[in-house]
C-alpha cells in the first residue's frame, strides 16, 4: 500500500473527516455509474412477483427437499473444513506469510473458487465443498486470529510456561470462546447463503431452482423455494444445536459425498498449459514483446475497465449500505421500539440479509433492466441489514439517563453519537464484503471484474481468467489493508463483526 499523503492525514483525522470522505468518494463515482432503467414492464412485472409471493406453488417437495438437503450439506461440510483449517491457521496468524496467504485466499470469491474447480474436479459435490472451504477458512483465521490476539493477556503472563500449546487451551481460548463460538454460528449463515449462490453455476442447490424460475419468469414456483430458505435461516436457532452437531456432519457426508471424477491429465493440462499466458506456451516463444502485447491488450479492453467499474460500484454500495443500516438500526433497538415492533421490525431485517447479495441483483435485473443499478440497490440492501442488526442490538446496551429525549432528538442527540465509532468498525469491516460480491456481480451481465471473468471462462482462455482473478483478489486485497489501517489509525473496535 502507498504511503498516505499529507491530504489523506488531514482528511481523516476523526470519523466525522472519514465519514466525509466516503461520501464524496461515492456521491463523485455516481456521475460515472450505469443507473439506467431499461425495463419497460417493471410494475407489471414487480406485480407477478408480489402475486407468486401470495401464492408460492411447491411444484415437487421431492425436488425442493433435495436441493434444500443439498445446500445444507455442502454448509455443513464446507464451514466443518473451515474451522479446522482456520483455527489451525489462526495459531500461526502472528506470522505475516500466513496472514498474507489468508488475506489472498480470501480474498477470492467462493463463486470464483467454483468456476477454477469446476474446471479441475467437473460440476461434482467435491468443487463446492473445497469452494466453500476455502475462502471460509481464511475468513475465520482472521477473525480467530484477532480474537486470540485480543484476549487479556494477564492469565498467560502467569503462568511459568506460557508458550506452550496448553497454555493456549487453558487461557487464551476459554477467553475468547464465546465470540469465537458466536461468529462460527453467523459464518454458517453465511455459508447457507453461498451454498445457494453455487446452485446458480449449475450446483443442484436452491439457487439452481431459483434461476430457472426466475428467468423464467415462474414467480410461484420462485416464492415456494424463497418461504424454504427464508424457513431454514429462521429456524437455525432452534435446530442448530452444538450437541446435534456431529449427527448433522455425519448425515451430511452420507448424503452427498464429496466425491468427484479426477482427471489427473486433465489437472496436468489445466496448470501446465492451460493457465499459462498464450503468447509463453510454446517452448520456443523467447521474446518477451508478445506477452507485453497480451498484457497490454487486456489492460485496456478488460483489466482497467472492469477495475473500475468494480471500484465505482462498490463505493457507492457503500454509501448505500451506511444510508440504510443507520436509518434502520432502530428497528430492534429497544432504545425505540416495543418488544413486539422490535420483532416485526428484527423479522424485516432478517429478511433482507437472508437473500444474498447475487438473487436480490438477479431479482432487481429482472425488475430493472441491465445497469449498475440492481446491484447498487441488492449490495445495499444486505449489507445494511446486517450492520443495522448488529447496531441495534449494540444500541440495546447503551444506559441512557432517566430525563433522555424520545423520538428523533433520542436518536440525533442520545443514541447516534455513542454508536457511531461502531457503526463506522462495522461498515469499513463490510467494505472488503462489498468489494468482494462487487466483483462476481459481474456474471450476471453488470460490467465489472466478474463479467469478464465469467466471459473468459466460457470462452475456455483459463490464462485470462486467472489473470482477472488475481486482479480482483489484489483489489479486494487492498481494501482489506485500507480498511485495516482506518480503523487502527481511528481506533475502532477491531473485532466488531464478532459482537
Amino acid at each position: 500500500m502507498t504511503r498516505p499523503t499529507r491530504f489523506t492525514h488531514s482528511l481523516l483525522k476523526s470519523p466525522k473527516h472519514l465519514s466525509y470522505g466516503l461520501a464524496l468518494i461515492a456521491i463523485a463515482c455516481v456521475f460515472f455509474a450505469d443507473l439506467d432503467i431499461s425495463a419497460s414492464q417493471a410494475s407489471r412485472e414487480l406485480l407477478r412477483m408480489g402475486k407468486g409471493l401470495i401464492a408460492p406453488n411447491f411444484w415437487s417437495f421431492s425436488a425442493i427437499a433435495n436441493s434444500a438437503f443439498t445446500t445444507l450439506a455442502f454448509a455443513l461440510q464446507g464451514m466443518a473444513l473451515a474451522v479446522i483449517a482456520g483455527f489451525a491457521l489462526a495459531l500461526l496468524y502472528r506470522f505475516s506469510v500466513v496472514r498474507a496467504f489468508c488475506a489472498f485466499i480470501r480474498a477470492i470469491h467462493e463463486l470464483f473458487w467454483a468456476l477454477i474447480f469446476i474446471q479441475l474436479l467437473g460440476l461434482s459435490p467435491l468443487a463446492g465443498l473445497l469452494a466453500i472451504a476455502l475462502p471460509y477458512a481464511g475468513i475465520l483465521a482472521k477473525i480467530y486470529g484477532e480474537l486470540f490476539e485480543e484476549t487479556d493477556a494477564a492469565p498467560r503472563n502467569n503462568l511459568l510456561h506460557s508458550s506452550g500449546l496448553s497454555a493456549f487451551f487453558y487461557t487464551t481460548l476459554p477467553l475468547a470462546w464465546r465470540p469465537l463460538r458466536q461468529y462460527t454460528s453467523y459464518r454458517f449463515e453465511c455459508a447457507i447463503r453461498s451454498s445457494i449462490v453455487l446452485g446458480f453455476i449449475g450446483l443442484p442447490t436452491l439457487g439452481y431452482h431459483l434461476e430457472t424460475a426466475l428467468g423464467n419468469g415462474q414467480y410461484n414456483d420462485a416464492a415456494a423455494l424463497l418461504y424454504v430458505l427464508l424457513a431454514i435461516v429462521v429456524s437455525l436457532r432452534w435446530w442448530l444445536k452444538k450437541a446435534l452437531l456431529p449427527i448433522y456432519l455425519i448425515s451430511a457426508f452420507i448424503y452427498l459425498p464429496p466425491a468427484a471424477h479426477i482427471s489427473w491429465a486433465n489437472i496436468t493440462r489445466f496448470f501446465s498449459e492451460d493457465i499459462i499466458p498464450a503468447p509463453l506456451r510454446h517452448p520456443s516463444n523467447t521474446d518477451l514483446s508478445g506477452l507485453s502485447d497480451w498484457l497490454t491488450l487486456l489492460w485496456h479492453q478488460q483489466i482497467a475497465p472492469g477495475v473500475g467499474s468494480t471500484l465505482i460500484l462498490s463505493q457507492i454500495a457503500l454509501l448505500l449500505t451506511a444510508i440504510l443500516s443507520l436509518a434502520w438500526f432502530p428497528l430492534n433497538s429497544q432504545q425505540f421500539f416495543s418488544p413486539l415492533k422490535r420483532n416485526i421490525g428484527d423479522g424485516f431485517l432478517i429478511l433482507a440479509r437472508t437473500l444474498p447479495e447475487y438473487l436480490l441483483a438477479f431479482i432487481g435485473l429482472l425488475l430493472l433492466g441491465p445497469s449498475m443499478l440492481p446491484a447498487i440497490l441488492a449490495l445495499g440492501v444486505h449489507n445494511g441489514a446486517i450492520i443495522a442488526h448488529l447496531l441495534g442490538r449494540f444500541s440495546g446496551d447503551l444506559v441512557l439517563r432517566d430525563d433522555a429525549c424520545q423520538g428523533r432528538n433520542r436518536y440525533f442527540y442520545e443514541v447516534l453519537p455513542r454508536v457511531y465509532r461502531h457503526f463506522l468498525a462495522l461498515l469499513l469491516y463490510r467494505w472488503e464484503v462489498i468489494m468482494r460480491e462487487t466483483a462476481i456481480l459481474g456474471i450476471l451481465g453488470i460490467g465489472t471484474l466478474g463479467f469478464y471473468i465469467d466471459s473468459a471462462f466460457e470462452e475456455f482462455r483459463f490464462d485470462r481468467a486467472m489473470l482477472l482473478i488475481l486482479c480482483a483478489a489484489l483489489l479486494n486485497m487492498s481494501a482489506d489493508g485500507l480498511a485495516h489501517w482506518l480503523r487502527k489509525r481511528l481506533h475502532l473496535n477491531t473485532t466488531a463483526e464478532t459482537l
